[in-house]
């Protein structure tokens, strides 16, 4: 039987739009303008979006997409930064690793 963290991952996956935000992360510099500026320096968060550019790409509202980024962090799918105002998601790809490997061997 699959773990809550797994049933979780699906149900954040059973989403178009974030399956998609998932996609884009995968490359945020083909996807999304420059980020970090509001990032520290010495602060390495590499392959981070601001909420505010996902949000404008996924063309939904502020509230949607980060009920969306939320969800899908909880699933453990997404891990995030907090500096001041500025919100920044990239993917867990450990987690999405796991994923991949539970489907390919136990589904």
């Amino acid at each position: 039987m699959p773990s809550m963290k797994t049933i979780d991952m699906f149900k954040a996956l059973s989403n178009e739009t974030r399956l998609q935000i998932l996609n884009w992360l995968k490359e945020p510099d083909k996807h999304f303008p420059a980020q970090g500026a509001h990032i520290p320096k010495g602060v390495n968060f590499a392959g981070g979006v601001c909420v505010g550019d996902i949000q404008e790409k996924a063309g939904v509202s502020q509230s949607t997409v980060s009920s969306y980024l939320n969800m899908m962090q909880k699933a453990g799918l997404l891990e995030s930064f907090r500096y001041g105002q500025w919100t920044y998601y990239r993917r867990n790809e450990a987690a999405i690793r796991q994923l991949a490997e539970h489907i390919r061997t136990e589904l």
